[in-house]
Formats: structure tokens, C-alpha cells, sequence
């Protein structure tokens, strides 16, 4: 009896161990991914934020609809700031803007206290109609990313420029032409297998042609 007591003893008390590691190996785990959710969103937020070094590095709050009811222009302005205008424009300020927002949204939803503070002063800036900078935030956002990787500080000796909203750039023409070169080359293709089709038949037929005369060429003969 002594023997078996100690033998559910120790039974019990291994699957108790193995329920609490497995219970913390979960939590672990779970945490694991949520920071590593939580890096990956704001690292996106950074790239969208300070992606940009040089030109207009504030973000254009302004709609099409509100320039039309403020009335600051004529129908010449109403066409530079269509959806068709070059790149520069109020496309491309529009696309900027957008982009923004999001990554402001996922700050407040996953940033520290002071990141959801300032992308809440940005926020109310571009509802104010006011063009907003991120730098501030960028470097917030730079500061905990280099942290949570465990990475070393920037030198503080090191003076980096300010840092805006990275510009959109179009990739739909790239791969038009990447289509469009794709099916020459299969067309190419085409041609080709045609070609030795043909090269084939010609040289079966100068076979036959050959068996069935009476005599070779003298060359052939000779040889």
C-alpha cells in the first residue's frame, strides 16, 4: 500500500507539472503573437508615417468636395484637382492622406500611451483642416520598435531629418508591360515550335524524296 500511495503520489504530481507548463507554454505562446501583431502594425504604421525624407512633408487634410464649398477655384482648378491629375496632385495627396489615417487607426488601437496621444492631436488636426506633420510620431514609434527588438539607441550625436508620409508610387504600368512581354514571349514561342515543324517535315520529305529516286547524287556516291 505504501508503494502504490507514493506511486499515485508522484503520478499525480507529474501531471499537475505537465498541466502548468503546458498551460504556461500556451500563454507564451499567445503573447509571442501578440507582439508580434502588435510589431508588425506599427512597423507598417512607421513605414506609412516617415517614409518620406525629402519634399512636402506634411499631410494635406483638404477633400475635393471642400474645395469646391469653400469655392477656391474655377474650372480650371476643379480639373487639376480630379482623380485623373498627374502625379503630384490631389490624387496622390488623397491616396497620402488616406494612408495616414489608417495607420493613425492602428496607433490608437495598439500604440503606447504617449503614441495614441499624439496620434490623436494628429487626428484632430486633420479634422480641423490643418496639414499635419508626423514627425514626433515617427520618432516615437522609431524609439519603442528599436526597443521591443532589443536594438541599441540611435547615437544621439546623429542628427536625422525630419521624416513624412511616404508617397504612393503607381505599379500597375510595371506590370502591364510584364504581361504584355510575357505573351510575346509565349508568341515567340509559338513561332518557334512552327519553325522546327516545319524544318522537320522539309527534312522528312528530303529523305523519302531521296529513297525513291533511282540513284543517289554522285557526291552521295562517292561519299
Amino acid at each position: 500500500m505504501t508503494v502504490l500511495g507514493l506511486g499515485l503520489f508522484t503520478l499525480i504530481g507529474v501531471g499537475i507539472r505537465l498541466l502548468v507548463m503546458m498551460t504556461i507554454q500556451q500563454r507564451n505562446q499567445r503573447l509571442n503573437r501578440q507582439i508580434n501583431e502588435r510589431l508588425r502594425t506599427l512597423i507598417a504604421a512607421y513605414k506609412t508615417l516617415g517614409g518620406s525624407f525629402t519634399g512636402d512633408l506634411a499631410v494635406d487634410p483638404s477633400h475635393l468636395r471642400d474645395r469646391r464649398r469653400r469655392g477656391e477655384g474655377g474650372a480650371e482648378e476643379a480639373e487639376a484637382l480630379a482623380p485623373s491629375a498627374e502625379p503630384g496632385g490631389s490624387e496622390r495627396a488623397r491616396r497620402i492622406r488616406d494612408a495616414v489615417e489608417g495607420a493613425l487607426s492602428d496607433i490608437v488601437l495598439l500604440g503606447t500611451e504617449e503614441q495614441v496621444r499624439l496620434a490623436e492631436r494628429a487626428a484632430r488636426e486633420l479634422i480641423g483642416g490643418r496639414p499635419v506633420h508626423t514627425h514626433e510620431l515617427v520618432v516615437s514609434l522609431r524609439d519603442f520598435i528599436r526597443k521591443a527588438l532589443d536594438l541599441a539607441p540611435i547615437p544621439p550625436e546623429l542628427t536625422i531629418p525630419m521624416q513624412g508620409p511616404a508617397r504612393p508610387s503607381a505599379s500597375g504600368g510595371g506590370r502591364g508591360k510584364g504581361e504584355r512581354g510575357g505573351g510575346e514571349g509565349r508568341q515567340g514561342g509559338g513561332g518557334g515550335g512552327m519553325g522546327m515543324g516545319m524544318g522537320m517535315g522539309m527534312g522528312m520529305g528530303g529523305g523519302l524524296g531521296l529513297a525513291e529516286g533511282d540513284e543517289p547524287p554522285s557526291g552521295g556516291r562517292h561519299g
